[in-house]
């Protein structure tokens, strides 16, 4: 097991009645992608801000790199890397001009023009924050969060608003500083993002953690089912597969025929009945559960302000 880089215990943070965080404990190693996942309110930034030294629990214990964020807090800001959900820089200020304001807060930091060409903002180097789209702003706050090569990176909501081919840009981007070895800790409300990006999520509620580990894990333990869809024009399709003994319960709609079961071997089974019954197949789909389906069975499907 690698070592553990940040380590939280019994974290608690109020906001006069309001419990923002209740009794969180967790532990980031070394070289992964570790993902706060949670409904809007749940606790992620104040948790991950907390972690940062940017407020103060209540109660509990931090430690980033075996420093206390309170107590060290200068010597942890030369470590880390921060992306700030709610990031803005003056309008006129250009690309080059924010990275060399940044560069100037450090002793040591990365080539900036490596980075920026890195970061696919070369052509935009000279133009002002203003006039960038959201990918790029982001791609440039990414920029400003890694122009000292700290240790640990923290990314706050980071692709929230993005258009799908800036998201997928900025997965890339993310993966990339895993693979140059930081260590990332991220919150995100986005499912797919979280299942893409993380080795290990931690589900939030409420201010308390009620989940930990990769999202394969937490689909095998929480959602089990499967399903295969198929169509057929063989009127005795659904009746000729309904007793297989891994099929739990079964939909027939016109010539769709859907079988529900669980386990990896569920599909498998399937197939091999449709082999075995002769039913000519004319479609055939499978539908696993996701890391979305384990959020919304965790945290309910209510809409969340």
């Amino acid at each position: 097991m690698p070592d553990a880089v940040i380590t939280v215990s019994q974290l608690g943070k109020r906001y006069g009645r309001t419990v923002a965080v209740d009794d969180v404990s967790l532990q980031v190693y070394e070289g992964e992608i570790f993902g706060l996942i949670g409904p809007n309110g749940a606790g992620k930034t104040t948790t991950m801000e907390c972690v940062q030294g940017l407020r103060r629990q209540d109660r509990g214990t931090v430690s980033v790199l075996g420093l206390d964020p309170q107590r060290q807090s200068a010597e942890l800001r030369r470590r880390i890397g921060v992306q700030h959900q709610e990031a803005h820089l003056q309008k006129r200020i250009k690309v080059w001009e924010a990275v060399d304001l940044w560069s100037a807060l450090y002793d040591r930091t990365v080539d900036a023009d490596a980075l920026l060409a890195r970061l696919g903002l070369t052509a935009k180097r000279d133009a002002w924050f203003m006039t960038l789209s959201g990918g790029q702003k982001q791609r440039l706050f990414i920029a400003l969060a890694l122009i000292h090569e700290p240790a640990v990176v923290f990314l706050d909501e980071l692709t929230t608003g993005l258009d799908p081919q800036a998201r997928r840009a900025i997965w890339e981007l993310v993966t990339d500083i895993r693979a140059r070895g930081a260590t990332v800790f991220l919150t995100t409300h986005l499912m797919e993002e979280a299942e893409r990006l993380c080795d290990r999520v931690a589900i939030i509620e409420h201010g308390r953690l009620i989940e930990v580990g990769t999202p394969a894990e937490l689909v095998a333990r929480h959602c089990p089912e499967r399903r295969v869809v198929f169509t057929s024009d063989d009127a005795m399709a659904a009746e000729a597969l309904r007793r297989t003994p891994a099929v739990r319960a079964f939909e027939a709609t016109g010539s769709t025929v859907t079988l529900h079961g669980e386990g990896d071997d569920f599909v498998t089974a399937v197939i091999q009945a449709i082999a075995v019954s002769g039913v000519h197949v004319r479609g055939f789909r499978t539908e696993l559960p996701t890391l979305e389906d384990v959020f919304l069975r965790l945290t309910g499907h209510g809409i969340r302000d």
